[in-house]
């Protein structure tokens, strides 16, 4: 078979993700790319400027690990939880290292993202006006309204990463990809950024891709590098291969009440495995049959031919 853009997690990587990047792990709640951040981290990448749409739990162990110079996010948080307790460390103490912040509302940094994908020069919107945030965060600016010039418009500017990890279902070897379940800001993170590692739990043929385009969210054009890595978004979850597995993200709190407790689960699971598969290898059996879903499929849809 034709190998394409195939390339394992660390060569992706390796080639992609460069010390002073701003990175984007795509996947609101749903198909977060823990597995990419985990080789980030594994390569000691520093004075990263970590961008996402909720900093979920990856983006506390990249702090923790010390990769992040900056963060760009909306709302920060243990979904469901509390704190990110590392994120907090980091902002409040210094602890590994001083953190800058560029807060934004969801809407306002999907805004970002929809604006760097589409090439503009900055997006309107109106729910920044009248809350606190343009007082803390200088890139909200106000506009006037060139249909009507007694009125001020919020606007955003456009978020261009330098490179973004997007983890989608299934793939083939070139980077056409097929998401479903939740789609979060994926698509726009892609076209947004200039490089694009795609993940992806199974490799298809192009055939099957081809056979339902209205799933097809991403197109090889904007992929640089495709990673086959099954369970790459544990502990979050991917629709119809694995559920979100709570009791990590309740056990995460406990982890990292202190930043040496943090670093010995690190030391474990993130700097002593090789690659994802040894992660894998060392969740037990009972958590993995535990999180497989049952069977729920959507019914066929006839496109035509002629």
């Amino acid at each position: 078979m034709d190998q394409g853009k195939l390339m394992t997690m660390k060569e992706a990587v390796s080639k992609s993700v460069k010390d002073g990047d701003t990175v984007y792990l795509a996947g609101f709640t749903h198909m977060i790319p823990f597995a990419a951040g985990h080789e980030i981290i594994r390569q000691k990448r520093k004075d990263l400027t970590l961008c996402r749409a909720t900093p979920d739990i990856i983006y506390d162990q990249m702090i923790a690990a010390g990769c992040c110079k900056k963060l760009v996010f909306s709302y920060a948080g243990n979904p469901g939880v509390g704190s990110l307790r590392c994120f907090r460390r980091a902002l409040e103490k210094g602890q590994p290292n001083k953190i800058e912040i560029d807060e934004y509302s969801h809407f306002g940094l999907s805004g970002r993202l929809f604006a760097g994908a589409t090439n503009m020069p900055f997006l309107p919107m109106r729910t920044n006006i009248g809350s606190d945030l343009p007082q803390q965060n200088q890139n909200i600016k106000t506009v006037k309204n060139p249909y009507d010039p007694t009125e001020e418009i919020s606007v955003v500017p456009p978020l261009k990463p330098d490179v973004a990890v997007v983890h989608v279902q299934r793939a083939d070897v070139n980077g056409n990809a097929h998401i479903w379940g939740i789609v979060g800001e994926q698509k726009d993170a892609a076209f947004a950024s200039k490089k694009v590692i795609l993940t992806c739990e199974e490799i298809v043929d192009e055939g099957v891709i081809r056979s339902d385009p209205n799933r097809t969210l991403i197109p090889d054009f904007v992929v640089q590098a495709v990673v086959h890595e099954p369970w790459c978004a544990h502990p979050s979850y991917t629709q119809g291969y694995y559920d979100r597995d709570n009791e990590f993200y309740m056990q995460w709190d406990e982890i990292t009440k202190e930043h040496d407790s943090t670093m010995k689960y690190m030391d474990e699971w993130v700097f002593g495995v090789e690659d994802r598969n040894g992660y894998m290898k060392k969740l037990p059996a009972e958590k993995i049959l535990k999180l497989l879903p049952k069977a729920a499929y959507s019914a066929p849809v006839n496109y035509g031919s002629v």
